[in-house]
This record gives C-alpha cells, sequence and structure tokens, in this order.
C-alpha cells in the first residue's frame, strides 16, 4: 500500500487550506484513515480520524475548525479553516488496515502571521 499526501503550502493567518490523501494498492473495504500533524520540536499528534464506516474523531484543536472526509474508498480529505501560526507542521496521512498500517511521507503547512 502506498500512501500520498498534497495539498500543503504557505497560506495566511485565517485562510484555509485542503489536504489530500490517497492510499493506493489495497482492496479492503473495511479501514480507517487518519491525518496526524508533527511541528519541530513536538510529538506527532492526531487530527483527525474516519473510518470506512464513517466514524469520525478530531484532536481538541481541530474541533470545529478542521473537517476530514473520506468521499472515496482509500481517499481522505482534510479541510482546514482558520488556520493560526500553531497549526503550521508536516501533516502526514496513515492508512490503517487490519493489523498493518501505513504512512505517507508528509505534506508541510506554513502558516504566516
Amino acid at each position: 500500500v502506498q500512501v500520498v499526501e498534497s495539498g500543503g503550502g504557505l497560506v495566511q493567518a485565517g485562510e484555509s487550506l485542503e489536504l489530500s490523501c490517497e492510499a493506493s494498492g489495497s482492496s479492503a473495504s473495511s479501514y480507517a484513515m487518519a491525518w496526524y500533524r508533527q511541528a519541530p520540536g513536538k510529538l506527532r499528534e492526531l487530527v483527525a480520524s474516519i473510518t470506512s464506516t464513517g466514524t469520525v474523531l478530531y484532536g481538541d484543536f481541530a474541533k470545529g475548525r478542521f473537517s476530514i472526509s473520506n468521499p472515496y474508498i482509500h481517499f481522505a480529505y482534510l479541510r482546514m479553516n482558520s488556520l493560526k501560526p500553531d497549526d503550521a507542521a508536516v501533516y502526514y496521512c496513515q492508512y490503517r488496515g487490519v493489523d498493518v498500517e501505513y504512512w505517507g511521507r508528509g505534506t508541510l503547512v506554513t502558516v504566516s502571521s
């Protein structure tokens, strides 16, 4: 399974950005996908996750501003609104199947104040 993220970039504080993730090479119908982020000097943290049945979980900081969706099988999108400088990080996509998980290489999000 190959996981590829896209959509990162430089935005100004208050703007929005949408990240995309595709997990190719899997035929599993039961899976979960998640977005994590890691800022310099900080631990990787969960942004949001979604299962193939639609169960969604958000990190506390993401509630109300970020939205995860899974409109196509093995795709995950992360819509980020009202971005803050503290949201700047490398955002990683994770694909989880039964007893396996795969990670993308990450996409950089930079937020200028």
